[in-house]
C-alpha cells in the first residue's frame, strides 16, 4: 500500500461500531467501560470525517436487536447517548454539522429523544456535514416502512404502480436525499453487515478491521480511506471500460 498516495474521501461514510463490549471485557473490565471508551472514537471520527470533507457519516449506534440485551447495559447505553447529545452539542453547532437520527426513535426513553430531537431540530438548517446516528435502527423495518409509505400513495391515488422505481422507494428512505455509503466500514473483525444500511449499501466498498470500536481512531480512519482510494469501483462495468471513460473525459 503506497501510504504517500493521495487519498480519495468518500462522499458517504457508514460504520458498524462493533466491540466495545469485548475490548472492555479483555481488560476485565465492565461492559459499559467499553461503550465510554467508544463513545470517544466517536468524537475524534466525527471531527476527522468533517475536517477531511465527507458529505455525510452514519454511525451504527443502537440497533432493534440490541434491545434485547441485560437491562443494565441498556440502561447504561442510553445514559451515554444522552450524555453525548448534551456534551456535543456546542461542536455540532460550531462546525456547521446536521444532526439526524434515524430508526425507531419513539422506542428511546423520554429523557434521550427529548434532547435528540431538540438539536436535530436545532441543527437543521446546518450545511456541513449530516451525522445519521442510527438508534433502534433495523434496515428491514426501515425497508417494510418505504413499502408501506409507498402503498399507501397507491392507495390515495397519488401514484401509480407503474411509476414506482428505484428513485421513488429511496426517497421513502430515512436517508433520502443523501448520497449512498461509498464506503462501509466494521470493526472487531465480524464479517456481515447486520442489518444495517441494506438498500443504500447496494455498491458501498466495505472494509474490515480486527481492531474493536474503542481502538478506531484518526490514524485508523485513515487507513480505510486509503485502502478505499485504491478500490476501482466498477459498478458492474469492465476496468477496460472505466478507463476509455476516464480518457473521454
Amino acid at each position: 500500500m503506497d501510504a504517500s498516495a493521495p487519498l480519495r474521501v468518500p462522499r458517504h461514510v457508514a460504520v458498524i461500531m462493533d466491540g466495545n463490549g469485548r475490548w472492555a471485557e479483555s481488560r476485565g473490565l465492565p461492559r459499559e467501560r467499553g461503550h465510554e471508551e467508544g463513545a470517544e472514537s466517536v468524537r475524534e471520527i466525527v471531527r476527522e470525517c468533517r475536517r477531511a470533507g465527507v458529505e455525510a457519516l452514519t454511525l451504527y449506534s443502537f440497533s432493534t436487536e440490541n434491545w434485547s440485551r441485560p437491562a443494565t447495559e441498556v440502561g447504561a447505553l442510553m445514559s451515554l447517548l444522552h450524555r453525548y447529545v448534551l456534551h456535543e452539542r456546542a461542536e455540532i453547532m460550531e462546525q456547521g454539522i446536521r444532526l439526524r437520527a434515524i430508526g425507531q426513535i419513539d422506542r428511546l426513553p423520554f429523557f434521550v429523544r427529548q434532547p435528540l430531537r431538540a438539536l436535530v431540530s436545532e441543527s437543521s438548517a446546518n450545511r456541513g456535514m449530516t451525522l445519521n446516528l442510527a438508534l433502534s435502527y433495523g434496515a428491514r423495518a426501515e425497508l417494510v416502512d418505504a413499502a408501506k409509505a409507498l402503498a399507501a400513495k397507491v392507495a390515495a391515488g397519488r401514484l401509480k404502480v407503474e411509476d414506482i422505481d428505484e428513485q421513488s422507494f429511496a426517497a421513502e428512505l430515512s436517508t433520502a436525499g443523501q448520497p449512498d455509503p461509498d464506503l462501509l466500514i466494521r470493526t472487531s473483525g465480524e464479517l456481515r453487515v447486520s442489518n444495517f444500511l441494506l438498500w443504500q449499501i447496494a455498491y458501498a466498498e466495505i472494509y474490515v478491521t480486527e481492531l474493536p470500536w474503542p481502538e478506531f481512531r484518526k490514524a485508523q480512519l485513515e487507513d480505510a480511506f486509503r485502502v478505499f482510494s485504491q478500490r476501482q469501483r466498477r459498478f458492474g462495468k469492465t476496468g477496460a471500460q472505466l478507463r476509455a471513460e476516464s480518457r473521454r473525459a
